[in-house]
């Protein structure tokens, strides 16, 4: 049976966490003598600390409870955040697949969580037999879940998924930073399905919004409170809110765009097909292509010499880069650059 106290470091359990003047008092209008501001300028003001008016935005377009919401300063603090919260430095584990998003190995050693990686099987997904055995493990506090995967852009199968919710006994946070370009219903629709679940998603992909820094858990209610207990008072800015609240206020321009990405992405993908120097295109939810070529170094060192900026993965995954789907300008010149060494 899930046990969320268990989980929980004694010293955050007891934590009284820091009661900031935005939070005691919420009103707009008034003389403002609390907070020690300067009490000239626009942006003089601290931030709503809980991020309402976000949070109702948001709850309206996934169709979800406004208490089920957290707000991050990017999705890496929901990352670092539940590693604070769940894992005793230096005692307890996380635990991952590999290749995934670096950020759970940096999380991880700064907070001193040892951080298992699993290798992914040869279709890059769980293999449960080797999961298994790390399920039971009380130490073990933590499962981060990137589906869409990266860098390998594919989702996860659902039924191992599931199977990690139904038998770990630990947190799992399914990063769902590329969930809006997969076709994959999102893992935000069955929070209320389980109670050690957490779905991580992001403002810097879809929504265009990568330098303000502002991403999004879903999670039950007792597991947002931990989180609202350890952030910082204002951990996302008045511009950043402001910023995510015009994004979602263009729905339309949102949907425009990701469909713009899903058609260039079919372009590329039939152009990389073509070229000899590419040996195989792996399958791709998400907004990027992860590819095997004949020798990854050389083709990133000559995309970087004509200013194509590419990245090189072949450490995680052998002789691979991986590129994301620009515009069709940029897509047409990266093909005619990978054309050229081809001929040369």
């Amino acid at each position: 049976m899930f046990d969320l106290e268990r989980l929980v470091r004694p010293n955050i359990k007891a934590l009284k966490p820091y009661s900031s003047a935005r939070k005691e008092y919420t009103g707009t209008e008034g003389i403002f003598l609390d907070a020690n501001e300067n009490p000239y300028g626009t942006l003089n003001r601290y931030p709503d600390p809980l991020q309402r008016d976000l949070k109702q935005q948001l709850a309206t377009f996934k169709g979800v409870s406004e208490g089920t919401i957290f707000i991050g300063n990017g999705s890496d603090e929901v990352i670092d955040l539940a590693l604070r919260i769940f894992c005793n430095p230096g005692t307890d584990k996380a635990l991952t697949f590999s290749p995934s998003y670096g950020m759970y190995d940096v999380s991880s050693a700064i907070n001193d969580v040892k951080l298992i990686k699993l290798p992914l099987n040869t279709e890059f997904q769980i293999d449960r037999q080797t999961v298994r055995l790390y399920l039971e493990d009380p130490t073990v506090k933590l499962i981060f879940v990137c589906s869409p995967n990266n860098p390998t852009g594919n989702c996860f199968r659902k039924t191992d998924i599931q199977f990690l919710l139904e038998h770990f006994k630990g947190i799992v946070i399914i990063d769902e930073a590329y969930a809006d370009f997969s076709e994959e219903d999102s893992w935000v629709n069955r929070i209320g399905e389980f109670s050690n679940l957490v779905v991580s998603q992001t403002f810097s992909k879809a929504w265009g919004l990568a330098a303000a820094r502002v991403g999004v858990a879903y999670t039950n209610s007792s597991i947002l409170a931990l989180f609202d207990k350890v952030k910082p008072p204002y951990n996302v800015s008045r511009l950043n809110q402001e910023a995510a609240l015009a994004v979602l206020g263009n729905q339309k321009e949102y949907k425009r765009q990701i469909q713009q990405i899903k058609n260039e992405k079919e372009v590329l993908i039939k152009g990389l097909n073509e070229l000899t120097l590419v040996n195989q295109i792996y399958p791709s939810d998400a907004n990027f292509v992860l590819l095997n070529v004949n020798n990854a170094k050389k083709t990133y060192e000559y995309l970087i010499q004509h200013q194509i900026i590419v990245r090189n993965r072949t450490k995680l995954v052998k002789d691979c880069i991986r590129i994301t789907v620009g515009t069709e300008e940029e897509n047409r010149m990266l093909l005619k650059a990978l054309r050229a060494i081809k001929s040369g």
